[in-house]
């Protein structure tokens, strides 16, 4: 019922995910994460959000995404009908996909970076997932966005699409997270939003606010 990215930039140390579904409220369901433990998108026709906790918890503690996924998965009995992805610190990644996920449904990944999808038009859109943000440069968080609307071109859900989200995080950035739970036309709504916070006095304002690298900042903020 989803289609989400999972995605490391090396040359910053920033993690990002972006999801986007023919539901309400993808952001609440699907992506978790932060700069310590990594990221997770944990989605399915009955997601588990303790899927989502779980994995972030082993990262942290040092297993790969690989090991925690499997590690999470193995113990729920009702994991066919879920899906799971993840990416580590390292930038590692791992995930699972029930046998009962409604199809079209499936995995893609490459070094850094990992796309899960269920009940999408066609696998295609997984491919136009991954290739969308191989393709392209600039910001890791434009990436991702340039991601969905390639997904989205693709077919997208096969029910269309209600809801979109984006969380990208940093350990010297306040993180990044932003939810359109509902819109006929969440991802437009979701890169209008991305705009207006990456942009002018919000985004000048939450560069004095304190982070993991500096979790004391208070440099005063005049508008």
């Amino acid at each position: 019922m989803t289609i989400s990215i999972l995605a490391f930039d090396e040359k910053t140390g920033t993690y990002g995910g972006a999801a986007t579904t023919g539901s309400l409220c993808v952001g609440g369901w699907v992506l978790r994460g932060d700069a310590e433990s990594g990221l997770s998108a944990s989605q399915g026709s009955l997601p588990s959000t303790l899927w989502g906790h779980d994995v972030l918890a082993r990262m942290r503690s040092g297993e790969t995404a690989e090991a925690a996924v499997q590690n999470v998965v193995n113990v729920d009995a009702g994991r066919e009908e879920r899906q799971l992805a993840a990416l580590d610190p390292t930038g590692g990644t791992g995930a699972f996909t029930g046998a009962n996920s409604i199809q079209s449904a499936g995995v893609r990944q490459a070094p850094g970076v990992v796309v899960a999808g269920n009940l999408l038009t066609s696998e295609a859109v997984l491919d136009a997932c991954l290739n969308g943000f191989l393709t392209q440069t600039g910001a890791l968080d434009l990436r991702l966005l340039k991601a969905l609307e390639c997904a989205a071109d693709a077919g997208g859900d096969s029910r269309g699409l209600l809801s979109a989200a984006v969380l990208v995080v940093n350990a010297a950035r306040p993180p990044l997270s932003l939810r359109i739970d509902y819109s006929e036309a969440p991802l437009d709504a979701l890169a209008a939003l991305h705009h207006r916070a990456t942009t002018g006095l919000y985004a000048d304002w939450a560069n004095h606010v304190p982070t993991l690298s500096d979790p004391e900042r208070a440099i005063p903020f005049t508008a």
